[in-house]
């Protein structure tokens, strides 16, 4: 937007603006783990980002007011709570808390069920790594909670309602201990299995773990009703439990006498699921919109009264972050607010399991066990786990923190190649990008990231970083990046976190900041370069942690050691070339090495005909590379996916582990094909080129981009885009 001389100065913008984030978040109150929260903040964020702050002191002074208003009527307010405990249930077991911490006649009653379920002659052999017998046993009885870690919760958390017919919208998280690591294939008992049909489009997980859930109710419920589907055990006088179970829907009265009874409903048949929902009365009804409205008032009153922003500048974030809310939706809805039992045995289940257990040593003063991770010496992907830490203190027992990194990704990729192209192809490919899973063929689609992301795997939360490090570095604009020390301070700080949740980005990262901090030597930037080398340094808290907690030094984690990790090590390069000068086709290392480069280059699709599209792309980022007719900013990305490609030559192939190696190299093809290809068809095939651009389908697809464009505010942009490229 043009600049105003109410707005802040630049330098302040991103200070000012993380202030006025900080008051919203107080407003709606951590942990932001429901939807209408998340929703709220979210476009906040999003205008925060198009819009500037202003600097005029009524504005402020009123905002002010405002926030302290309601934050003082959230504490006065006494919102009425309902205490909730949940766990899951397993019979037997030296340590299991649940044989004496729970009544006897619940944990009878839930002991039958399991028994009916699951039959002790039917029971897998306890003996046998994988079955739930094998395992542990709960060792307290109701399950900790990152929803309940900023609240006095007696049990498990303290809800406002109760409202859910599906295990995983009621955020479960116990299902994701690492104690309850099963094998399907060797267990009777299993986590929870994929829904198939219809069903899985908003329910994509069935959790099957045999699990119970307790409530207790304050006085101030007295007269709501209390409905459910299932079996449930509710308490009368001398803690004895009646067992009350209705096939439909059915509701009962709370009295004033069940205040602070315990109500236990259960789900241990995966046959039999529970469903409950609470009628509240009309003043708790009153209660239970205090929070939301008050959150709803500050949001609003913050962006209108200290934000100046044009509402059609809006238009291109909400319409890539809601493009990417379907594909996310149709991949595993789950990460919008739900828990997903994660495969067995998988990163994504141990990432989770061991943010569990930090963040309670966290809770419980244990600094130092928190910040060792688990490990004393990093075995694999170090910084996931913390990671995972963080985003639940934020967002509580949800995956809603990597929802908003795959979020912000569309408008990264758009800013990425709008950088080096023109807008209206940028324009283009992040729709592609994010729309057509045709780049699933090549790895540059959106739903790579997504279903990486819906299994725990840091990889897509990683690339998200590094290319916002990319941008933060060669800058958003052709003019390159500026020489102040806060951007280059970003890309280094975001360059770092990248390689500490996956070092194998190590290399690229190495050849671009590198070649920036060669560039400012010789451009004589010192505050850049500064910038850069400040940013970088927390990723030697890897090498620090491993010497610290271990006594070794590793720089990264010790599974790159391992033999099984690196089945094609460089010197078997070495040996493959000699038996290859030799004429020695059946040879071991010759062989290890082709299938090594072959599946690198086949890419997600796993298809033999892609192999040679991947390696005409290797080729034309070659021929980038070593041309100087490119722009330098775009030969050094050109260097860092060639560097992003290179672990894939030595480790054990994944296609997660390049996902920003084949944007990159997307980035550079189309670079390289308006400045060569297209000259060359034009050239050599002039009415094949005219024929396509006059076809009707192309002005089809054009004119909606440029009217988009008009509408979002970025058509000036585009002019200038113009202007430049006929000077």
């Amino acid at each position: 937007m043009p600049a105003d001389p109410t707005d802040a100065p630049r330098r302040w913008q991103p200070i000012l603006k993380l202030a006025v984030l900080a008051a919203m978040v107080a407003a709606a109150g951590l942990p932001i783990n429901d939807l209408f929260s998340y929703a709220l903040m979210a476009v906040a964020v999003i205008v925060l980002a198009v819009g500037r702050i202003t600097s005029r002191r009524w504005s402020w002074a009123v905002a002010g007011v405002i926030v302290a208003a309601a934050l003082g009527a959230k504490v006065a307010v006494d919102v009425p709570r309902i205490e909730e405990g949940h766990n899951v249930f397993l019979p037997g077991g030296a340590a299991n808390a649940l044989v004496a911490g729970l009544p006897p006649d619940v944990y009878g009653a839930m002991a039958a069920e399991f028994d009916e379920a699951f039959p002790p002659a039917r029971r897998c052999n306890a003996t046998s790594a994988g079955c739930w017998q094998a395992g542990g046993r709960p060792d307290r009885v109701y399950a900790f909670s990152f929803d309940g870690i900023y609240d006095t919760s007696v049990y498990s958390r303290r809800v406002t309602g109760i409202d859910f017919s599906d295990a995983q919208w009621h955020r479960l998280g116990f299902v994701n201990e690492l104690a309850y690591n099963w094998n399907i294939r060797a267990s009777d008992v299993a986590r929870g299995q994929r829904e198939r049909g219809v069903r899985r489009l908003l329910n994509p997980w069935r959790i099957t773990m045999p699990h119970f859930m307790m409530f207790s109710f304050p006085a101030a419920f007295a007269g709501s009703e209390l409905c459910w589907q299932g079996k449930v055990l509710w308490e009368g006088p001398g803690e004895r439990f009646a067992a009350l179970r209705h096939a439909d829907w059915a509701c009962r009265t709370l009295a004033p006498g069940d205040a602070g009874k315990r109500i236990f409903g259960l789900a241990i048949s995966p046959d039999a699921p529970l469903a409950m929902k609470l009628r509240p009365g009309p003043a708790i009804r009153f209660y239970q919109l205090v929070e939301p409205a008050l959150a709803l008032i500050v949001v609003m009153s913050l962006l209108f009264l200290l934000l100046r922003w044009q509402p059609r500048r809006l238009l291109l974030p909400l319409t890539l972050v809601g493009l990417a809310l379907v594909v996310i939706v149709l991949s595993d809805a789950s990460l919008l607010g739900g828990v997903r039992p994660f495969d067995d045995g998988d990163d994504g289940l141990v990432y989770d399991s061991w943010s569990r257990t930090m963040v309670q040593r966290l809770l419980a003063g244990d600094v130092l066990r928190a910040l060792e991770g688990m490990e004393p010496v990093f075995y694999f992907t170090p910084g996931s786990r913390y990671l995972r830490a963080v985003e639940h203190m934020i967002f509580g027992e949800t995956y809603l923190g990597y929802a908003s990194l795959l979020l912000l990704l569309p408008p990264l990729v758009f800013s990425m190649f709008r950088r080096f192209v023109a807008t209206r192809v940028a324009l283009a490919a992040v729709l592609v990008f994010v729309a057509v899973p045709v780049g699933a063929l090549f790895g540059s689609t959106f739903y790579n990231y997504v279903k990486h992301a819906a299994h725990g795997y840091g990889d897509s939360a990683a690339a998200v970083m590094f290319i916002a490090g990319t941008l933060a570095l060669v800058g958003r604009t052709r003019w390159g990046p500026c020489a102040r020390f806060s951007p280059a301070f970003a890309a280094g700080l975001l360059f770092a976190l990248a390689v500490f949740v996956r070092p194998n980005l190590a290399i690229g990262t190495a050849v671009l900041l590198g070649g920036a901090g060669l560039a400012s030597l010789w451009q004589r930037q010192g505050r850049r370069l500064a910038g850069l080398c400040i940013g970088f340094l927390p990723v030697f808290g890897m090498a620090l942690h491993n010497w610290y907690f271990g006594g070794v030094f590793v720089p990264f984690s010790s599974h790159t050691a391992m033999a099984q990790s690196i089945p094609m090590p460089p010197l078997a390069y070495v040996s493959a070339l000699w038996e290859l000068l030799r004429l020695d086709f059946a040879g071991e290392n010759l062989a290890r090495g082709g299938l090594q480069i072959y599946r690198m280059l086949i890419g997600p699709s796993e298809s033999f005909a892609m192999a040679p599209v991947h390696a005409a792309a290797l080729a034309i980022v070659v021929c980038v590379l070593s041309s100087r007719r490119y722009e330098g900013w775009l030969r050094l990305i050109a260097a860092a996916t060639l560097g992003l490609y290179s672990p894939a030559l030595f480790f054990i192939y994944s296609d997660r582990y390049l996902l920003v190696a084949w944007l990159f190299t997307l980035l550079v093809c189309c670079v390289w094909m308006r400045d060569e290809g297209l000259p060359w068809l034009r050239m050599r095939h002039p009415g094949l080129v005219e024929g396509i651009e006059r076809h009707p389908a192309v002005a089809w697809m054009v004119r909606p981009l440029d009217r988009f464009a008009r509408a979002a505010g970025i058509v000036p942009a585009m002019r200038a885009r113009a202007a430049i490229s006929a000077a």
